[in-house]
């Protein structure tokens, strides 16, 4: 699937505008609150008409404002999932995913129900109504309900924001299932970094109405700031999983120890890992709770940032560590030192989102 996008639209008191191009299974609108993801969304799925624009999907024009091409909304066959499931109260869940397969053209409405209950695991729910089901239970059934009805397409808009921390980490294997097995593409909505992380195949950032930047998560991701400072992306292979609740994950970096993550061995992930929780030691260091130490090479340091400061590390991936100025000193940290790197495995469970 090839989504072209190239837009201007005002929203609010900023203007939407820039263009990107993504062929991935899961392309992620990556941004703060505010930043005009929704809005592109709905000029997608046909519930804006941009001021100047053009959106194709496999070089099917769904809107070119110059020749005079808008598709409605109706026959662009767009699925839209939101940040609450909205499913009809007085139905049961079988009677919500049902409602769905009116929406697909008639060719097609013999639409693999059983496979889509199996995919997002509803079987148990089928004679649930609404109000039976948890939060993200709910979520399931919105989406199985979007795939009923055969879309070419599927708009997920910040879909777990609604969530708690127990819910997301409930939905978030389906929604790996739905991209890595259904046939159908993903654009989704998200501000939070290891949502993104863990299932983009192309981010798409937009900072205050601009599409800055478009590209795999390791090359977009990887030079956020956050809070912690500098975030790295790193690729993992489960490589086993411990009888004590952890699980040992082969990287380029060498293995790291994580709490597990629920995936069979050989399951590709991806870890984000905060400036702020590697520190660093000159020597292995002995007597230490945190369980992953990596031999690493200093590449530069970032100019001083009040007490502190960043430091670059070669790992056998970039990485980036936050120290004081005072540690820096102390540790007579320059280009070329080697060291090791210590990051708690606590720090890398995958269950704990950031924003």
């Amino acid at each position: 699937m090839s989504l072209e996008i190239d837009v201007e639209h005002p929203v609010g008191r900023v203007t939407l505008a820039g263009a990107f191009r993504s062929e991935g299974r899961l392309t992620a609108l990556f941004g703060r609150s505010g930043a005009g993801k929704t809005s592109l969304v709905n000029i997608i799925a046909g519930l804006v008409r941009p001021r100047r624009g053009r959106v194709a999907i496999d070089g099917t024009v769904l809107v070119d404002t110059a020749a005079g091409i808008f598709v409605p909304a109706h026959r662009r066959r767009i699925g839209y999932v939101f940040q609450e499931g909205r499913l009809f109260p007085h139905l049961s869940v079988a009677g919500n995913l049902g409602y769905g397969r009116f929406f697909a053209p008639r060719a097609e409405r013999r639409a693999a129900t059983a496979e889509i209950v199996a995919l997002l695991g509803l079987e148990r729910l089928i004679a649930a109504r609404p109000h039976e089901l948890s939060g993200g239970e709910r979520q399931r059934v919105a989406i199985g309900r979007a795939l009923m009805a055969a879309p070419r397409l599927l708009l997920m808009d910040e879909p777990l924001a609604a969530l708690d921390d127990a819910r997301k980490q409930e939905i978030l294997p389906y929604i790996e299932r739905l991209r890595d097995e259904a046939r159908v593409p993903i654009v989704y909505v998200s501000h939070a970094v290891g949502e993104v992380a863990r299932l983009a195949s192309t981010v798409v950032l937009i900072t205050d109405g601009r599409i800055v930047a478009a590209g795999p998560p390791a090359e977009i991701l990887g030079g956020l700031v956050g809070d912690g400072g500098p975030r790295t992306l790193i690729e993992a292979v489960v490589a086993a999983r411990e009888a004590d609740g952890l699980a040992a994950l082969d990287t380029p970096a060498g293995r790291i120890l994580v709490p597990d993550p629920g995936l069979a061995v050989g399951a590709r992930l991806r870890l984000v890992v905060e400036a702020a929780d590697v520190m660093l030691a000159l020597t292995p260091p002995a007597g230490l709770s945190a369980l992953n130490v990596l031999p690493a090479t200093v590449v530069g340091l970032d100019a001083p940032e009040g007490a502190a400061q960043t430091v670059r590390l070669d790992c056998g991936v970039a990485l980036a560590a936050r120290v004081t100025r005072r540690s820096a000193a102390a540790l007579g940290l320059a280009p070329g030192l080697a060291l090791h790197a210590v990051i708690k495995s606590l720090a890398l469970d995958r269950s704990q989102d950031r924003d």
